[in-house]
């Protein structure tokens, strides 16, 4: 029997599914707070594929809490990305772009602006503040940095092929079913 709790089930996020059964987003991972997937549920939005092992309580109904759901209506994701800092990072796997660091991260035109260079996703790299500083406003063959992979504009698809290398810190374990079964298995 399900443990009935009364209080707000803070913290249990139900995992959201495309239409197909592949998460919206790996990274960040497509989770809703409980509040919106008990509101999608009553408005017939998404079915329950998975529940915790808690029941929420109306005074007129009863049900276990949703761990993953799947909405009904597909999601296209075949449309460009945001160009957003977080989306830079996302591409560059959090590490600069020069020495491969992983803290102090910034983002560095690697085209100056002040010699002509545009904020485009083929200019802009993550960067540590070192290198960045280094670089300054200098073009790269005249500074004492190397670019480890030239910047490009992703798809979705790549930004969240990226994005599966970078599991948040909690997993439910209902969640694991979908979330890396399109991984080629290892033999």
């Amino acid at each position: 029997m399900a443990e009935i709790i009364t209080a707000p089930p803070n913290g249990r996020p139900a995992l959201v599914l495309n239409a197909d059964f592949r998460p919206l987003s790996y990274y960040p991972l497509s989770l809703w707070p409980w509040q919106e997937v008990v509101k999608a549920v009553f408005l017939d939005r998404v079915d329950i594929i998975a529940e915790y092992d808690y029941v929420v309580r109306s005074p007129s109904t009863e049900f276990r809490l949703p761990s993953v759901i799947a909405l009904r209506d597909f999601v296209r994701q075949d449309r460009p990305p945001a160009f957003t800092r977080f989306n830079v990072f996302l591409r560059d796997r959090f590490q600069c772009a020069y020495c491969g660091a992983h803290d102090n991260l910034t983002f560095d035109h690697v085209i100056p602006r002040s010699k002509g260079g545009r904020t485009t996703w083929e200019n802009i790299v993550a960067a540590c503040s070192p290198c960045n500083l280094r670089k300054g406003g200098k073009l790269l063959k005249h500074s004492d940095v190397q670019l480890q992979h030239k910047p490009f504009r992703p798809n979705n698809y790549q930004l969240q092929d990226i994005g599966r290398k970078f599991p948040p810190h909690h997993l439910h374990d209902t969640w694991m079913d979908y979330l890396y079964w399109d991984v080629e298995l290892e033999s």
